[in-house]
């Protein structure tokens, strides 16, 4: 094919795709006269995405602890856009599952280790000054984060290890949502009454978070690796992968969120220990006390009984 033959079935191409969608195929190509070449700066939006970063003091080590929080929320974003593409694929494949499924284990692993950026890249001097300024917000409001979790996993692997028994799939979510093993970071149990860092969070949240509950209810990962062929849902490379996810999200990830802060807040001697938030964070945050599992078939039951140990 020469280039005017090439050139041609480009054209009738382009003739086609504008044609099913009822649009001037020549109005398109005279647009193009007159457009500008995209750019780099344009393409990514990055004199927009620099502009997102507002300090609320003048600590520099204040810019090191936005930056960081935006790039994991971009991180989430890209987590939540592979899990779609799980969730949503009809009459899913085992190889496709299984490459989409790393692409998510590379981005959690990537936080994972990314916890140096805090753990040594902030004075703590600093960072005790400028975390007053950020009081009652707090990580823990990080929705795009709870949607992961959802995403994950059945629901009733989220529930409070303590309420489990008295919840099922016939449970309303309303009620599930009410007992989610996050709560317990902003709520007192006896009393019902629950902390202005929770009461914000379910303000803005609430709703979008109970719609994603029962949309992924059934299409969830989990539910997604139980379409697999039973064959390929017993291969060890397939299983070990879940498993490390499950792992990664769980408990390192956890546990390098938890010895930052304990760093940070518990062992600066600066400060009175408390979260920004007002939760019980030591507690909150350990795994061990979370029991947040996402796959729990995949493990033995002694693995199970000491989670996060």
């Amino acid at each position: 094919m020469n280039i005017s033959e090439h050139r041609e079935t480009i054209l009738n191409d382009i003739e086609v795709k504008y044609d099913a969608i009822g649009q001037k195929t020549d109005t398109h190509l005279e647009g193009l006269l007159y457009a500008k070449p995209i750019t780099y700066w344009d393409y990514i939006q990055t004199d927009a995405l620099l502009s997102l970063q507002t300090q609320r003091t003048t600590l520099p080590d204040e810019m090191v602890f936005i930056m960081y929080h935006q790039v994991n929320e971009l991180i989430f974003k890209m987590i939540l856009w592979e899990m779609q593409q799980i969730c949503y694929c009809e009459n899913i494949q085992t190889k496709f599952f299984a490459e989409r499924l790393s692409r998510v284990t590379r981005y959690f692993d990537m936080l994972t280790t990314s916890f140096s950026i805090m753990e040594e890249g902030m004075e703590v001097e600093q960072y005790m000054k400028f975390r007053n300024t950020l009081t009652p917000a707090s990580g823990f409001q990080s929705a795009q984060y709870r949607l992961i979790e959802f995403t994950s996993t059945d629901l009733i692997n989220l529930v409070d290890n303590r309420f489990r028994a008295k919840i099922d799939r016939n449970t309303p979510y309303e009620n599930a949502f009410e007992h989610l093993y996050w709560q317990a970071a902003g709520k007192d149990y006896s009393t019902g009454k629950k902390s202005y860092l929770l009461e914000e969070f379910e303000k803005k949240y609430k709703g979008s978070f109970l719609r994603h509950m029962e949309e992924y209810n059934t299409i969830n990962i989990y539910q997604k690796f139980k379409q697999l062929p039973i064959d390929d849902q017993k291969n060890p490379e397939l299983v070990a992968a879940m498993r490390h996810f499950d792992h990664t999200v769980n408990i390192t990830w956890v546990m390098q969120h938890l010895n930052v802060a304990i760093k940070y807040i518990d062992h600066s001697g600066k400060g009175d220990g408390e979260a920004t938030g007002g939760s019980d964070w030591k507690k909150y945050m350990h795994p061990k006390y979370q029991r947040r599992i996402f796959f729990p078939d995949l493990w033995s039951e002694e693995e199970l009984a000491n989670w996060g140990l």
